[in-house]
């Protein structure tokens, strides 16, 4: 099944849904479509790529801090790529380890390789002589968009 884009009631962009929903949306009249493709149906419904809500949608809340920080968030946004040394990263490393006050944040984890993860332990990047290729950074709501 494809991906339909849904747009909020003023054509800002929400998010994605999949065909199954959206004909739900339409069916409940929440949406309506916006663009389709030509010349398909689902009974009644026009087979829609984008979407549109009739109420708008506040969102607030995606205005101030960026997402909630998660292992599968710093893993996407380092793009599964080790900050140490390139290879494809499988878990997270805390720039400064939790042993030593570290916290699960943005600006203090990595995407790692086990053998770097491994290799860098309980230390910090310079203390195990192991740069960072990458600086940590807390991503904002627009990239996710």
């Amino acid at each position: 099944m494809s991906a339909v884009m849904v747009l909020n009631a003023d054509c800002g962009p929400l998010h994605r849904v999949s065909l199954r929903h959206a004909i739900r949306m339409l069916f409940r009249q929440v949406a309506v479509v916006h663009e389709a493709q030509p010349d398909a149906t689902i009974g009644v419904f026009p087979v829609p790529t984008v979407v549109r809500l009739v109420s708008y949608v506040v969102t607030r809340w995606r205005r101030g801090r960026g997402p909630a920080w998660s292992r599968a968030g710093v893993l996407a946004r380092d793009g599964r790529v080790c900050a140490y040394c390139g290879d494809t990263a499988s878990t997270i490393d805390h720039v400064l380890p939790r042993s030593r006050g570290g916290r699960n944040e943005w600006t203090n984890t990595v995407a790692a390789c086990g053998r770097c993860n491994n290799r860098k332990g309980d230390r910090t990047p310079a203390e195990a002589r192991m740069p960072l290729r990458v600086t940590p950074t807390a991503p904002v709501w627009a990239v996710f968009s």
